[in-house]
């Protein structure tokens, strides 16, 4: 057990990979991105139906 627990201990004192914080900061970035990319498409697709709705004859909502 002494051995995981200095394992542990070594794992969180290396500073060679990236630490919590910078992969906090990736994930907040892709997270943003995924929202952007979500909204436009869904913007995009309103409009194309709205447009195909007024074509045949249909109301569209606002």
């Amino acid at each position: 057990m002494k051995k995981f627990a200095q394992a542990v201990v070594n794992f969180v004192k290396n500073e060679d990979g990236p630490t919590a914080v910078e992969y906090a900061v990736m994930l907040a970035l892709i997270v943003v991105v995924c929202i952007t990319a979500i909204t436009t498409l869904g913007t995009n697709a309103n409009n194309t139906f709205s447009r195909a709705g007024s074509a045949v004859g249909g109301t569209a909502a606002s």
